[in-house]
């Protein structure tokens, strides 16, 4: 078996497909033995790259975009999508079956201050009619705080990645009222990352064998099997939860069939960035992303 590994800048049931690569066994069907880490706090999973402790990575377009925003050429090349929508939920207080984005008005949220994430909730909001200056919004800190945040009873609504809101709604603790990948549409969302020279070996083209299999599986199989196999992955998770949150996903259509990062999802995400005054310039796609190899 051939060493391969992983590393994830986030780790949350929103990237099944790659954690599936490795509970679904298509990696060892490809002969690996992999390995999987989390980019440890204020370092990019770009490093991992670089440093050579890595072989592919959970990154977003948004990497690439930065780089050249100072001009430098990107480190990595994206060569595959993640997740083709955004995966963050708002969740309140209530149930609102007929929640809209106007309902923030003057209410205090607290949104995740990553960039891509706050980047996208503005996003979401200018695409909703909402002014994001119109609401007071919170950094309450990373993930963990601002999910005990919620729960002490901080904040309106909160904005969190799954299984974060469906554990809260599991909990009792809260409502989610909408998904702001609903809002947006299909974007260049988060993606799989590599170095050229790898993108070139045997090792990237049996990976990819086993990620298109992995593409399949994650939509054709129902949620309740992928949460099995998964989890060993979320022991902090309740069963049930993560089901419903693979299965939101697969609804979603976040896990897209195509392995492919399209032109079009591209220049969404292009949209997103300029939209809050992170790019002076729309990128050449080449210059971020890759096909995949094949």
């Amino acid at each position: 078996m051939t060493q391969i590994n992983i590393q994830f800048t986030r780790f949350s049931a929103f990237y099944s497909p790659l954690i599936s690569t490795i509970s679904g066994g298509f990696l060892k069907e490809e002969g690996f033995e992999p390995s999987h880490s989390i980019a440890p706090a204020g370092k990019s999973a770009i490093d991992a790259l670089l440093d050579g402790s890595a072989h592919v990575v959970q990154s977003a377009l948004s990497q690439g975009l930065s780089s050249l925003e100072k001009g430098e050429a990107p480190a990595a090349v994206h060569f595959a999508q993640i997740n083709e929508k955004d995966g963050f939920f708002i969740t309140g207080r209530e149930p609102e079956p007929q929640f809209s984005w106007d309902m923030l008005r003057g209410k205090k949220v607290l949104v995740d201050h990553g960039g891509q994430p706050l980047a996208m909730f503005k996003f979401g909001c200018h695409k909703m009619g909402l002014d994001y200056e119109a609401i007071e919004s919170v950094d309450a800190g990373n993930s963990a705080a601002m999910d005990t945040a919620f729960r002490a009873g901080d904040g309106d609504y909160i904005h969190q990645q799954g299984p974060a809101p469906q554990q809260l709604e599991h909990d009792g603790a809260g409502h989610v009222v909408a998904a702001v990948g609903e809002a947006i549409g299909p974007c260049g969302f988060s993606s799989l990352a590599a170095t050229r020279e790898w993108l070139e070996s045997d090792m990237a083209k049996s990976f990819m064998r086993a990620y298109r299999k992995t593409r399949a599986y994650i939509n054709e199989t129902p949620a309740a099997e992928i949460a099995a196999a998964e989890a060993s992955f979320f022991p902090e998770i309740a069963p049930e939860v993560l089901t419903e949150t693979i299965g939101f996903y697969q609804k979603l259509g976040c896990w897209t069939p195509h392995v492919e990062i399209t032109q079009a999802a591209y220049e969404v995400t292009l949209d997103v960035f300029a939209h809050v005054g992170r790019l002076k310039t729309r990128h050449a796609y080449d210059k971020v992303c890759a096909p995949p190899p094949s």
